[in-house]
């Protein structure tokens, strides 16, 4: 996030694009129910009914993977209307002739075709965010989780840079991470391409200051991305997988490929602190310690570093996942010298810039989010202010709109999209706790009562989801959520395994499946006894 979470509650104006915050990200959306309540726009971009439109006071319900499109016509619109920020381009921005250019042709006719909006929708939206003082933009796996993903983040940051709010407090570009320390576990290096820091592996300066830290010769091979790692199971090219807080068998797009892989690989240690659908292919299984029994820091997604302690003994046999890396490593010839999490905290520090001013003692009653250079530094709770970029002048990059690999025909007519439920967390992890069964026991299929009547299909029906790569069975929910010609559901649930059916088709540059579209077809199985999750219905007003 280029600013902090509670800049929300202070907004003006909220622009939500490809996040179901209530069920992703419920404290969050709190404080964007807090600016609503003082008097804030907030305009919901979604293909489904999400509960956040509750309190929207627009809500723009896109054709799934039409995001560019819908981003250019209405920066289009902005430009026309002189309703950008001038001072703002000149001084602070390049390349705006490029954008300009780019999306010129994106006329009101052309982006309604695209993306089912109508054009004086897109109008009324465009003038709305040309109209305030200050604009905050938050997204999430609904922007990313495409084979345009890189794009569809590239024309956020246009439309953000385009009007100005780059800076700014209640402003910025606003990803909403979708796991647990996900951004400090990019901070230190766990990507194929970096170094702690996001210093390039084949940087020669980074590599140097790497090998004198470490005591070790690196090379500047980039590494490979987790579908690479996969496929290579099966070329050979991958002989071992340590598989470390992930439910690959379960998560992954198009599974029959990934339990292919599992299956050809030699040799599988799991690393986990439940026994799921990955662990049943392991040769090696390693209890770890959940976050309520470990000790360390985590960076949470307003880049805040914060301190992280054990609040549970663990069971006998788990141990941190840092001391089982200690001690392999030992084994296999190399001590990397882990001692304790404070010890590895300051190796961090010293070697990411960003980080160098947050010391442990500092963070003990309040975290700090950074960049933060020195020990007198409070810390940054907004990059980019008063247009200092880090590359110098931010870039404007004119992007095309290119359509999902998947789109409906005539023998799949339906998209097929994937995301979250506010009760369940990521594969099986929530299913351990008896109570989130309880509110929500069974997968369910979305699909809109004109698709659902056309099928003679009614809640609690047994129904059958296929798509090119194969099938599922789950209980139908009748619901206006999703809109005419789109189903939903989501992957947590092992008896339904709907990753069976996703596409695994991946951006180009990040190699992020595009779980978010894929065409499917509906084929009812059975009559059904009404589900008991099926009564679940959002009331029309606020509370």
């Amino acid at each position: 996030m280029t600013n902090s979470i509670e800049e929300f509650a202070n907004a003006e104006c909220i622009f939500v694009i490809g996040s179901n915050t209530t069920e992703a990200h419920p404290v969050i959306s709190y404080y964007m129910k807090q600016a609503v309540k003082k008097g804030a726009l907030l305009i919901v971009n979604d293909p489904r009914n999400i509960d956040l439109t509750r309190w929207a006071t627009h809500h723009v319900a896109m054709k799934p993977g039409t995001d560019v499109a819908y981003l250019n016509g209405l920066m289009r619109e902005i430009i026309q209307n002189n309703w950008h920020d001038k001072a703002f381009i000149e001084k602070n921005t390049e390349k705006f002739e490029e954008l300009r250019s780019t999306v010129e042709s994106y006329t009101l006719e052309k982006t309604a075709n695209i993306t089912g909006v109508p054009e004086k929708t897109i109008v009324e939206v465009s003038r709305l965010l040309g109209a305030a003082k200050m604009v905050t933009l938050a997204y999430t796996l609904g922007i990313t989780e495409h084979t345009s993903g890189v794009d569809n983040v590239r024309s956020c940051a246009n439309l953000q840079l385009l009007l100005g709010n780059i800076g700014q407090p209640s402003g910025g570009v606003n990803p909403l991470r979708g796991q647990n320390n996900v951004q400090g576990a990019c901070d230190i290096g766990a990507l194929p391409d970096v170094f702690p820091g996001y210093l390039k592996v084949n940087d020669q300066e980074a590599i140097k200051t790497f090998e004198n830290a470490w005591g070790v010769k690196l090379d500047n091979k980039i590494g490979k991305v987790m579908p690479e790692m996969l496929s290579g199971c099966i070329s050979g090219d991958t002989r071992a997988l340590y598989i470390y807080g992930e439910n690959l068998a379960l998560s992954e797009p198009n599974l029959h490929h990934t339990r292919e892989c599992l299956e050809k690989c030699e040799f599988i240690v799991v690393s986990d602190i439940f026994q799921n659908d990955t662990s049943q292919y392991a040769d090696v299984v390693l209890p770890d310690l959940s976050w309520a029994e470990e000790d360390g820091t985590f960076t949470n997604t307003e880049r805040r570093v914060q301190r992280v302690r054990s609040a549970l003994k663990p069971p006998d046999e788990a141990r941190s996942h840092w001391k089982v890396m200690n001690e392999l490593s030992q084994r296999m010839g190399k001590d990397l010298g882990l001692v304790s999490p404070d010890q590895m905290y300051n190796e961090i520090r010293e070697l990411i810039p960003s980080y160098k001013g947050i010391t442990w003692e500092r963070i003990e009653n309040c975290g700090i989010q950074w960049p933060c250079p020195t020990v007198d530094h409070p810390g940054t709770p907004i990059l980019h202010r008063n247009g200092h970029f880090s590359r110098g002048k931010g870039l404007f990059a004119g992007v095309e709109y290119r359509p999902p690999a998947e789109i409906p025909n005539e023998e799949y007519p339906f998209y097929l999209s994937t995301g979250r439920r506010l009760w369940h967390y990521h594969t099986v992890q929530t299913h351990h706790c008896v109570s989130f069964d309880e509110l929500f026991a069974e997968e369910l299929l979305e699909i809109h009562p004109a698709d659902a009547k056309k099928l003679d299909i009614a809640t609690g029906d047994l129904v059958q989801v296929i798509s090119r790569r194969g099938s599922i069975k789950l209980k139908a929910w009748v619901t206006n959520r999703s809109r005419e010609g789109i189903c939903w559901t989501t992957f947590h649930f092992p008896e339904v395994r709907t990753n069976d059916v996703t596409n695994d088709a991946l951006d180009p540059i990040s190699s992020t499946a595009e779980y978010k579209v894929c065409a499917i077809r509906v084929e009812k199985l059975s009559d059904g006894s009404v589900s008991k999750n099926a009564p679940i219905q959002w009331r029309s007003n606020r509370p």
